[in-house]
């Protein structure tokens, strides 16, 4: 396989607080990468030939295989560069049992708590969007509950907070010890939204030292190299290059799954999205392949982690 089909190709934008856990991760592990600009809100045409329609952001790209949700991105870097890894000790599964709640309900907390205190100031389509994604279909009322919630929502923020600056008292360097993890990046992502989208997010963290000097230690990781390349030549390159061979069957999975049936795939949650229709490669406990064909991107795998997926037959 040549270098350039195994270059890693993040399709992101420098606002995108999941964009920067992904990024942090590839810091961690020292990595040279691509960065592909993609707009903030849809429409994302681009983007959404390479993953069948899937437009949350970030999406990596390597040569013909599409990776959607940053769970599926991790698991994907750690396996393809395990030096410097991710899960420095026994952990593991615990640090992937606390990804769903950093990923979901803190994440969603810090969202309430950056939209909810800009309210009426936000742009009226990304309000819209982005209320729609997390918040639900009555995004509009609650946008508004978010902000008369305010010093309930920083509230219930400031409790973890509390743990994992006491979780840094004795003063280690990084959450689990010296060395840095993925939790770190799956915390981090969250304090940095806070602090960077809240005209409060400083104050408020300003309580937590040990937090803080953890925050400057992750900061300063950086993204690992990356160069500029335009979406235009991501499309030519996914046409240019095979996906990556698959198979495998889940014998005890409880849809009973099998290569070759046509799927869809989509977010569990309703946040206005189309799902992602495509044969099935290949499926098990952790992630879902499916194969998508593009009139200009070619033959692609796109693949889903499959908490918090749903996987529709037929």
């Amino acid at each position: 396989m040549s270098a350039e089909a195994q270059e890693i190709i993040l399709h992101n934008y420098p606002q995108s607080p999941v964009a920067e856990k992904v990024r942090v991760v590839l810091g961690i592990k020292g990595l040279d990468w691509r960065t592909v600009t993609i707009p903030r809100i849809p429409p994302k045409p681009m983007l959404t030939q390479l993953t069948g329609g899937y437009r949350r952001t970030p999406v990596m790209q390597i040569g013909a295989d599409i990776f959607c949700d940053s769970q599926r991105i991790i698991r994907e870097l750690e396996q393809r560069h395990p030096a410097s890894s991710l899960f420095p000790n026994s952990e593991t599964g615990l640090m992937w049992s606390l990804s769903r709640w950093t990923d979901g309900d803190l994440f969603t907390l810090s969202v309430k708590i950056v939209l909810g205190a800009q309210n009426e100031d936000l742009p009226a389509d990304f309000a819209e969007d982005r209320g729609r994604l997390y918040i639900g279909p009555d995004w509009a009322e609650g946008l508004k509950a978010a902000n008369a919630a305010l010093p309930h929502l920083v509230a219930q923020a400031r409790a973890p907070f509390t743990w994992l600056n006491d979780q840094l008292a004795d003063g280690r360097k990084f959450l689990l010890g010296d060395a840095p993890a993925a939790i770190d990046a799956q915390i981090y992502h969250v304090v940095w939204f806070i602090r960077g989208r809240w005209e409060g997010g400083p104050r408020m963290l300003s309580e937590f030292p040990h937090f803080e000097r953890w925050e400057a230690n992750v900061r300063d990781l950086g993204h690992g190299q990356s160069s500029e390349m335009s979406a235009e030549d991501a499309i030519a390159r996914a046409r240019a290059c095979e996906p990556v061979p698959m198979s495998g069957i889940d014998e005890h999975d409880p849809q009973g799954l099998k290569p070759g049936m046509q799927v869809t795939v989509e977010p569990d949650v309703d946040g206005g999205e189309q799902p992602v229709v495509g044969t099935l490669v290949s499926s098990d406990a952790n992630s879902v392949t499916i194969r998508h064909l593009d009139a200009e991107a070619g033959d692609l795998h796109v693949h889903f982690p499959r908490a918090g997926y749903r996987v529709v037959i037929g």
